[in-house]
């Protein structure tokens, strides 16, 4: 793991704990999707830096402008995820960076300031929590799991009678459902095996792309709606301990 690369986030959850004690202002990016000063000046300081770390890489970011031409050098930066629990004061959000090679994530960090959480992971090298080694549950169950969801206001407005059969469906086949309003962090509590599983349609690659690789690196599984690879712009994932995921897909597709 390159320390500069987690030094920097650390220091961008600085911004973030800031700003979180007064009143920040907030603008709509949608009907409930809400941008803060706090997610720009994150942002800003996070594509600066990391752009010294690694050189010739593309930035994609969650509240600018992203055009990726060439998709082989990447970083993807989401510098709030959880904006509207940071903008409510609910203290679960986290700063989530991922640096992709080929398509391939190599290195990875989720932080929750408030908590204190850091979360990373290099390929091939495991995936750690505070310097701690992470591994999933092995539930082997659904019925023994608790899981994890979110949705977006759009897919509620789309999907939204689907969407409660499926929560129903899920509720009554295990231990229950959570949804704590931040995917980065959702992923990271698969990997150290508070959740079981985390689904959840019509995400960004900003959402994503560190969580997969925290996961995979604890010993979970991470694909789409249909089982089959997931890429970070397939806008459903589904990330499991690796023992419930086919048990949790035939659910999600009924």
């Amino acid at each position: 793991m390159n320390l500069n690369f987690v030094d920097v986030i650390v220091k961008a959850g600085e911004i973030l704990l800031e700003g979180l004690h007064r009143d920040v202002k907030a603008n709509y990016k949608g009907k409930s999707d809400i941008v803060t000063e706090i997610d720009l000046k994150s942002e800003a300081f996070l594509k600066e830096e990391l752009l010294k770390i690694f050189n010739g890489y593309k930035i994609v970011a969650e509240e600018t402008e992203n055009k990726l031409v060439d998709a082989s050098r990447v970083i993807y930066i989401d510098p709030l995820d959880g904006t509207t629990n940071y903008y409510h004061k609910f203290p679960f959000f986290a700063i989530s960076v991922a640096v992709y090679n080929d398509g391939s994530p190599i290195e990875a960090a989720v932080y929750n300031p408030y908590y204190k959480e850091l979360f990373v992971a290099s390929k091939g090298e495991g995936a750690f929590l505070n310097g701690k080694r992470l591994c999933v549950s092995n539930k082997k169950a659904l019925e023994e799991s608790l899981i994890v969801t979110g949705f977006t206001s759009g897919v509620i407005q789309k999907e939204g009678k689907h969407l409660v059969e499926i929560l129903k469906k899920i509720s009554e086949s295990s231990h229950g459902i959570r949804r704590i309003g931040s995917a980065a962090l959702d992923l990271c509590y698969v990997a150290m095996g508070v959740f079981e599983g985390f689904y959840e349609k019509g995400l960004k690659p900003w959402d994503v792309a560190a969580g997969k690789l925290i996961v995979t690196e604890a010993g979970g599984k991470i694909s789409d709606i249909d089982g089959e690879k997931h890429e970070v712009d397939s806008g459903f994932i589904v990330a499991t301990n690796g023992l419930i995921h086919e048990e949790l897909l035939s659910i999600l597709n009924e």
